[in-house]
């Protein structure tokens, strides 16, 4: 199986590291998309700060990212699953993962990302800020850039998918319809005095919770079919919801309770 993860806004920068080798990542389908955002956000924070702030959305107190992107030819890499930081990657608490979960992952998750696509756990990347909702001059918006050659790469795939991505990052790549048979868009709503809502740290901390959990079981469902109950073993409460088109993935909704 396949489970795809957002990436974290917020990431730490290895103190040292070997630079970036791009030739060495995962999905190398993706190179040729790869090199032209990775080189046209090096020259945008390497020219105008003011523009580049404006391009990445970036405030004043963050203006020292724009430095971070100047520097990726030369930048420390770490594992992409050390770089990402937030509520999802300390809810997955990855590290204290025994090594065959851990081993798993590299097989059993791919994390979307603005800069470089798709990525495996293991991959090893610089810090960076980009967001998927960003239109660098001269490319114009991700989404356009990303789309055919991400959705090319899920194609490739077997078994079962579980998309946990955000929206702006599902708009990088969204499952092809080739997909729709196997495929699953995840959503966490919490309940609370009968009613249910997305809400934001609940989303994605259960993601995180859900992925730690796939990543030690020993083994994964074969088919779509056996997803669902896949998770429910796991210990999550999912409810299924088929698709209006046929090209479109079954909905997977985990419900969580308020407390």
């Amino acid at each position: 199986m396949l489970v795809l993860l957002p990436p974290s806004e917020g990431k730490t920068g290895p103190e040292s590291g070997s630079r970036l080798k791009a030739s060495t990542l995962s999905f190398p389908g993706l190179a040729a998309p790869r090199s032209r955002v990775f080189d046209a956000l090096v020259a945008l924070c390497a020219g105008n700060k003011k523009q580049a702030a404006t391009v990445l959305g970036l405030g004043p107190k963050q203006l020292d990212l724009i430095d971070v992107n100047a520097r990726l030819t030369t930048a420390p890499t770490a594992r992409a699953i050390e770089i990402y930081t937030g509520v999802l990657y300390d809810a997955l608490e990855f590290q204290t993962l025994p090594a065959t979960a851990k081993k798993r992952a590299s097989t059993r998750v791919a994390i979307s990302s603005a800069l470089f696509g798709l990525l495996r756990p293991g991959d090893l990347i610089p810090q960076y800020r980009l967001s998927a909702d960003t239109a660098i001059p001269g490319l114009g918006p991700l989404a356009g850039v990303w789309r055919d050659s991400v959705q090319a790469e899920l194609r490739s795939t077997k078994g079962p998918i579980l998309d946990l991505r955000s929206g702006a990052y599902v708009k990088l790549g969204p499952l092809p319809g080739e997909t729709a048979d196997r495929g699953f868009v995840g959503r966490i709503l919490l309940e609370k005095a009968g009613k249910r809502s997305v809400v934001s740290h609940h989303n994605k901390a259960t993601k995180g919770l859900l992925v730690r959990e796939i990543l030690g079981a020993s083994k994964a469902p074969r088919s779509a079919d056996d997803l669902p109950g896949f998770v429910e073993d796991l210990g999550f409460q999912v409810e299924v919801h088929q698709p209006k088109k046929p090209t479109d993935p079954r909905g997977l909704d985990i419900i969580v309770y308020a407390t």
